[in-house]
Order: C-alpha cells, then structure tokens, then sequence
C-alpha cells in the first residue's frame, strides 16, 4: 500500500486489563505520534527508538486512565511533544497536562505531512473522540471490532453513542481499517465495512432500539455486546 505514513500496533497492559496504544510515523518527515499511551512505558519507547523516530505527538481518544496514564511519563522525555485532546473532553473531566491542546469536531492535526482528521464521538465519554488517517481509524473506546464502548461511565450517553456510530457509518469509508483501544476476541485492522455487516450496534436503524439494546440489564459483563 502507498500512503505517506506507517501505523503501529503496541499490546500494552497491567495485570487483567489489556489495551493497544499506537505509533503513527510520518514516513517524510519521521516525526511519530503516539495514540493513548498506557500502562507499559518500556514498550512504547522501545518501539519508538527501534523505529529511529522523533516523538512530537500524543493523540489521546478520550480521558480515562487506562488510555492516558503514561501521558505524563512520556512528557518527562519528550518535553516539546504536543497533547492533543477533544475540548468537550477536557472541560468535562477537567484534564490537565503540559502541551495540552484541545481540538473541536472535524479539526485537522499534521503529523509532517499526515493530515489526521479528529472526530468527536461521545457516548463512552462526554468528549471522546476517534482519529481518521487516509486507510485507518483510530476508534479508541468508542467503536470495537465486536461492539462499543459501555454508555453508562459518567458523561456516557447510549443516544450520542448512535449518533457517533452514525458519523462513522456516514463519515468513514468501507476500506478504511478499524484500530480500536481493545480486543475482546478479534484483532485490530478489520475494514469498516466487516463492522457494518457484523458488529450488532451497527445494525439499529432506530435509536431508542439501540439504547434498549446497549443499556438492556442482565448482560453477562458490561462488554459482552451480544
């Protein structure tokens, strides 16, 4: 494939709790961005300095400790690194850190010269948000391979969590490859247009039905999405 830029994929975690983290490197410049940096500092440096690139990027999807807790950390060694957060986001769990720039719904970030489009999706939080590159998505916890993020946090909301599935439906090209913050069975990568035909909370044409469905009771586990 011939596009401008290489993506990634770190399993990071910490005892029960598995994540992915991201390097987005821009293949002109070789600047680099992490995606949700957690959990394994070692591992993200590691493949930072094996890959021989700068770090002048964090992208963070949304605001929970489990995607953020490492942003700090790496700060301490890219001191000029710039944070990238949605501002509903920001104003609405009062996240902080040095280099912290907010961006609004549709906004563009250069990495080099990688152009990535931020959208904001809520529903797992207030102001989460995915990044959309040329051939990638960067979904964080709002959209799974298998399912989406729980609603029910505080500033979860099922009705904005189908309005953002709809945006990415709407937004979002078939081809375009799925990287979510989680696994829950299948690996990040698959094209959008194999989570339109199996991913359940694709399916609801009406959104009190997807709310019926995603707040339903007597799930298994909160991500268990069938």
């Amino acid at each position: 494939m011939n596009r401008g830029y290489e993506l990634h994929t770190l399993k990071v975690g910490l005892n029960f709790t598995r994540n992915f983290s991201y390097i987005l490197v821009d293949n002109a410049s070789r600047q680099a961005a992490v995606v949700d940096p957690a959990w394994d500092l070692d591992v993200i440096l590691d493949k930072i300095r094996a890959l021989g690139v700068e770090l002048t990027t964090i992208l963070l999807t949304h605001s929970h400790d489990d995607h953020v807790n490492r942003v700090d950390a790496l700060l301490q060694i890219y001191p000029a690194a710039q944070v990238y957060m949605s501002k509903q986001e920001i104003v609405t769990y009062g996240f902080s850190c040095a280099n912290l720039f907010p961006f609004g719904d549709g906004e563009m970030i250069w990495l080099g010269e990688t152009p990535i489009t931020c959208l904001v999706t809520a529903g797992h939080t207030a102001g989460g948000a995915c990044f959309l590159l040329e051939d990638d998505l960067l979904s964080g916890d709002t959209v799974f391979i298998e399912g989406c993020g729980i609603c029910d946090t505080v500033g979860g909301s099922p009705v904005q969590m189908y309005e953002s599935l709809q945006k990415i439906r709407r937004l979002v090209a078939p081809h375009v490859r799925v990287f979510p913050g989680h696994s829950y069975g299948k690996e990040p990568g698959a094209p959008l247009r194999v989570l339109l035909s199996s991913n359940i909370y694709f399916q609801f044409e009406k959104v009190e039905h997807f709310v019926q469905f995603r707040m339903r009771k007597n799930q298994r586990g909160s991500l268990n999405f069938k």
